[in-house]
């Protein structure tokens, strides 16, 4: 199972945190400060599936580095809107948390990734 069942299951778990992410949205009410906050999470932390489906169907190595890429900078910027939102609301910094946590294990993962990839290319030289 390991590294290789983890690789496999991205596309689901990158899906399900975007859900995860729309679902806690909902709860969060409408004011002057969480309009924007929503907007923002829901933008960068929705795109990680979309993005990691577009570096799955990469043309190039280069390609699919380029999108791993984009995949870790949204996930880096959902990680600080899950701050604002958690500073904004409270009562919601369980729950900020728990998908903080989530959002900063897929970075790590992307990151891991464009390592690999990169010491892969170097050693294609």
């Amino acid at each position: 199972m390991g590294e290789e069942k983890a690789i496999f299951d991205l596309e689901e778990r990158t899906g399900k945190f975007g859900e995860d992410i729309i679902d806690f949205a909902k709860t969060l009410p409408e004011t002057i400060i969480n309009k924007p906050l929503i907007s923002q999470v829901i933008r960068s932390g929705t795109s990680l599936g979309a993005n990691y489906m577009e570096a799955n169907g990469a043309e190039s190595k280069k390609d699919f580095v380029h999108k791993i890429s984009i995949c870790k900078k949204e996930a880096k910027e959902t990680m600080h809107w899950f701050r604002m939102i958690a500073k904004a609301n409270s009562d919601k910094k369980e729950v900020c948390g728990k998908l903080y946590q989530e959002v900063h294990e897929l970075t790590k993962i992307f990151a891991r990734t464009l390592s690999t990839c990169r010491k892969n290319s170097n050693n294609d030289n």
